[in-house]
């Protein structure tokens, strides 16, 4: 970079600062004044923000500036607020049964509001956001429950699960593994499959399915029912329509009952309390399937 005397550049009619690289001429073009006074005035307005508000982080904390404002204080006053106005909701929830709560026009509204959004954050990871279930997770839009969908059945399954071993009231229901603990044969549960399709509706093996009648009344009607209604009592799922846990075609079925999966539920009352339960239960029956 050489020095040289400021002159005009002939092309722009620009004075040059003087400097040069390669030939090529800088040209001496300040910053507008207007663009200036407003680079500073943020730059000032910057330091009166860190002092007003909080800005500066610290090891622990951060600085809480003279206002002593945050907008975490305004969300915690929010939710301060909102608790307060309905704090009388939530003492008549705790208060009342189940029944009288859905009852209750009012209060039911303010629990199935409740309700939807702790599905949202306790549920949809195993029923779906739509609460249509999927493979091994009911459904729970529809009007089949396996362990009823009545208020209080609802009720009683958030708060002690199933198969959940860690709580003692929990409930359960076990299918015998017909295939792998060698109580029947290969060819005696398919023919109860096939008796299973048939019941439900399916196109099945006509032959196999006269030979699966007996052995379904022997080994499956105690549970599921002679006509395969399901017993809810028992946790015995319907099998005579075509709404399926683990999958309802043939050898679907078959797996089932040589070697059946069941799911397991965590009780859930301890956990989130019996308010939330109680709001969990009002959204979960006003889903349309509730008995």
């Amino acid at each position: 970079m050489a020095d040289e005397e400021k002159q005009i550049d002939e092309f722009t009619g620009v004075e040059t600062t003087g400097h040069s690289w390669d030939g090529i001429k800088e040209l001496n073009n300040p910053l507008p004044r207007w663009w200036l006074w407003t680079f500073y005035a943020t730059i000032a307005w910057a330091l009166i923000y860190t002092i007003m508000y909080p800005a500066w982080p610290l090891l622990n904390s951060a600085t809480q500036g003279v206002l002593g404002w945050s907008s975490r204080g305004d969300l915690i006053a929010a939710q301060q607020e909102a608790v307060a106005q309905n704090a009388d909701k939530v003492s008549r929830l705790a208060e009342m049964d189940i029944t009288a709560i859905i009852a209750d026009n009012e209060l039911r509204t303010f629990a199935e509001n409740g309700g939807k959004a702790a599905f949202k954050v306790n549920c949809v990871q195993c029923h779906g956001s739509g609460a249509a279930g999927s493979e091994g997770y009911p459904n729970l839009n529809d009007d089949e429950w396996i362990w009823g969908g009545t208020p209080d059945a609802i009720l009683y399954t958030l708060q002690h699960g199933i198969r959940y071993e860690q709580n003692d009231q929990t409930r359960i229901s076990m299918m015998p593994a017909f295939g792998a603990d060698g109580i029947l044969s290969n060819e005696e549960i398919r023919d109860i499959a096939w008796y299973v399709v048939q019941m439900s509706g399916g196109e099945a093996d006509s032959a196999a399915a006269a030979r699966g009648t007996t052995l379904y009344a022997d080994n499956c009607a105690a549970c599921h029912g002679e006509d395969g209604g399901g017993i809810p009592d028992l946790g015995a799922p319907r099998l005579s329509d075509a709404i399926w846990l683990y999958g309802g075609n043939y050898e679907e079925i078959v797996a089932q009952i040589q070697n059946p999966q069941m799911g397991v539920m965590p009780a859930w009352e301890e956990r989130l309390g019996n308010v939330t339960l109680k709001q969990l239960t009002a959204y979960v029956h006003s889903l349309g399937g509730g008995q």
